[in-house]
């Protein structure tokens, strides 16, 4: 067996660990598996709620524990208790949605079992098949009044753009200073709004501390924007080659993409030692 060098790899998973047809590759799972087997941990940070990455955990056969909502909310695979759970309270939920419709934008509230949509669209179907999870469509009011209305306390609310208006879209939402929320974005067509107090760095300090491995010894990898936090934290971040320029400015970048098991080859690189 092989002597670990990294004993925690936290690895995103959309466009990271997953390739673009959802799946992911016979060669990330042997490699995962293998490093598991030889003593490493491995956990996956993700901007997805519990009910949309938990279900994927369980396939690839992982334990432990799954960082979902950008560090919001920390589950259990096992057993599926929340291990922290920490949604934005229901006003600023609901000064958020009010936002969201002031700017005319097709956005998502996040409950704790289902998330909603205020619009049926091509762009809610590309979603529902990324995510393999289906929207609670709200048409006959508009969604800040149904979230008023059932006391909704969303763990993030995330805006569906056209690449070209993202950032002047991020650039308004900040605007209007939500106190203790951060604006971020997951997708080149995804900007989130989440609590501020937590992150995907907050998350891999969280299991560092949980998993017994120092800090320095964690590895954070990631392609978007929302997964720098991760990867500043991290004691080794690495972006994937697919990533955005602005992520890979700040990591370490690997030779590989999400559809070349880009999470096989930083396993092969960087989880064990070179004895």
């Amino acid at each position: 067996m092989r002597k670990i060098n990294y004993g925690l790899i936290v690895s995103d998973f959309d466009g990271t660990l997953v390739q673009e047809d959802g799946n992911v590759s016979e060669k990330n799972k042997k490699a995962i598996w293998q490093y598991i087997n030889d003593g490493g941990k491995f956990a996956i940070s993700t901007g997805r709620l519990h009910y949309g990455i938990l279900p994927r955990t369980k396939e690839l056969g992982l334990k432990g524990l799954v960082s979902c909502c950008q560090g919001a909310v920390i589950v259990d695979i096992e057993s599926g208790n929340f291990i922290q759970n920490n949604p934005l309270s229901h006003e600023m939920t609901l000064a958020i949605c009010r936002k969201m419709e002031e700017l005319d934008l097709h956005y998502h509230v996040y409950g704790f079992e289902e998330y909603y949509s205020n619009k049926d669209d091509e762009a809610l179907r590309w979603y529902e098949r990324a995510v393999r999870h289906k929207a609670v469509l709200v048409k006959d009011q508009p969604l800040s009044e149904f979230v008023k209305e059932k006391g909704i306390c969303s763990y993030k609310i995330l805006a569906m753009t056209p690449p070209e208006d993202n950032a002047e879209i991020m650039r308004k939402l900040a605007e209007e200073n939500f106190a203790g929320c951060l604006i971020t974005k997951s997708a080149d067509v995804l900007v989130e709004v989440i609590n501020a107090n937590y992150s995907k760095g907050t998350a891999v300090q969280f299991l560092s501390d949980y998993f017994g491995v120092p800090l320095e010894k964690t590895i954070g990898v990631g392609d978007q924007w929302n997964d720098l936090p991760m990867i500043e934290a991290a004691g080794l971040g690495i972006a994937v080659k697919n990533a955005a320029e602005e992520l890979k400015a700040k990591a370490v970048v690997c030779r590989y993409t999400n559809e070349e098991s880009a999470i096989a080859a930083i396993i092969e690189k960087y989880g064990y030692t070179e004895e």
